[in-house]
C-alpha cells in the first residue's frame, strides 16, 4: 500500500526507486505509467493528469520474468511492437517502421539478431531487445522495472551504461532496482521507499545507514571510501544455535548424507560463528501491492 507519496520527476533526470520487496515499487511504476489511477491525489505527465489510462509519450520496459518467451515472435517483431502506440490506425509497419526498428537495433548491438526467435537470446539480450522496443516509440518518460535483474554483473553494468547515454542524450528515465550499491555508483537521483517515500536525492546524500535502515527495515551499514559508496546489511552476531534446534558438537547436517567434522574445543557447536541476518520485511509481491491511498505529484516538462 502506498500513501503519502510526493515526488516530482523534472525532464533529464535519471533516478531510481529502491526498496524491500513489498514496498510498491511496481505500484508506482503503474501510477506513472497510467495504468493504476490512484485513489487520492494526481499524477502529471507534462502538467496534464492521467485519467486511468496509459500515459502518452512514455514507454515501459518489463522484469524478464513477467514475459512469456515461449510466445512465437522474433526480435524485429518485437521491436516493431513499439511503434503500435503511433501507427495503429494502420498495424502493418512501414518501411520508415522498419528503418527505424533496424537504427535502433544497431545501436543496442541487436540488429544481427532481428530473426532470431526471442526465447533463444540470453538474458542480456532480451533486456536490450525490449529496451529496443521502448526507444522505437521515441519517448519521453523512460520507464523500467528491474533492468539488471536475472543477469551477470558485466552485463548489468553495460545496461547502466547504455542507460547513462541515453540520459546524456536527454532521456528522462525513472526505474527500479534492487541493487543499492550499483544505483550509487551510476545513477544520479535515489527514491527511498516503504509504502511512502522515505527520502529522495542524490545517492551520496540519501544512501545514510539511517535512512537505509528505515528503508529496509534491518540495520545497514554504509562504507565510504574515495568517493564511492559499499552498503551492506549488518549481520547479526549469534550462533547456529539460535536457529537450528539442538546441533549435534562436531556434526554437520547435511542434505543427502552427513558430514563429520573436529568438534569444537569447548564441546558446543562454536564452528558455526555466524548466521545471515533475516530481512523483517513484508514479502507480499510488489505485483499484488495496493496502491490505496496513494497521493503521487509529478511533473515531466514537455
Amino acid at each position: 500500500m502506498l500513501s503519502e507519496i510526493d515526488m516530482h520527476l523534472h525532464r533529464g533526470q535519471f533516478a531510481a526507486v529502491v526498496g524491500p520487496s513489498g514496498a510498491g515499487k511496481t505500484s508506482l511504476l503503474k501510477l506513472v505509467l497510467g495504468t493504476q489511477k490512484p485513489n487520492h491525489g494526481s499524477v502529471l505527465v507534462g502538467g496534464r493528469a492521467l485519467a486511468g489510462e496509459p500515459a502518452p509519450y512514455v514507454s515501459y520496459v518489463p522484469q524478464v520474468d513477467t514475459i512469456d518467451w515461449n510466445f512465437p515472435v522474433t526480435v524485429e517483431q518485437v521491436v516493431l511492437m513499439g511503434r503500435v502506440r503511433r501507427t495503429w490506425l494502420w498495424p502493418w509497419p512501414s518501411r520508415v517502421d522498419r528503418e527505424q526498428a533496424y537504427a535502433v537495433m544497431e545501436r543496442l548491438q541487436v540488429a544481427h539478431l532481428a530473426q532470431n526467435h526471442i526465447r533463444n537470446l540470453s538474458g542480456g539480450q532480451q533486456q536490450r531487445v525490449f529496451l529496443a522496443r521502448a526507444l522505437i516509440a521515441q519517448p519521453d518518460l523512460l520507464v523500467l522495472d528491474e533492468p539488471t535483474s536475472g543477469v551477470d554483473m558485466q552485463t548489468a553494468e553495460k545496461m547502466l551504461h547504455l542507460l547513462l547515454d541515453l540520459n546524456r542524450d536527454g532521456m528522462t528515465i525513472l526505474m527500479t532496482t534492487h541493487d543499492l550499491n550499483m544505483a550509487a555508483a551510476h545513477v544520479p537521483w535515489a527514491i527511498c521507499i516503504n509504502g511512502r517515500v522515505i527520502a529522495q536525492g542524490p545517492p551520496v546524500d540519501v544512501f545514510t545507514a539511517e535512512t537505509l535502515s528505515a528503508t529496509y527495515r534491518g540495520e545497514m551499514e554504509v562504507v565510504r571510501h574515495n568517493g564511492m559508496l559499499l552498503i551492506y546489511q549488518k549481520p547479526h552476531e549469534h550462533s547456529l544455535a539460535d536457529v537450528l534446534p539442538n546441533p549435534v558438537p562436531g556434526h554437520v547436517p547435511g542434505d543427502a548424507a552427513d558430514m563429520d567434522v573436529p568438534a569444537a574445543t569447548n564441546g558446543t557447536a562454536d564452528a558455526w560463528d555466524a548466521a545471515p541476518a533475516d530481512l523483517d520485511v513484508d514479502q507480499t509481491p510488489e505485483e499484488e501491492s495496493e496502491a490505496e491511498g496513494a497521493s503521487l505529484a509529478r511533473t515531466i516538462p514537455v
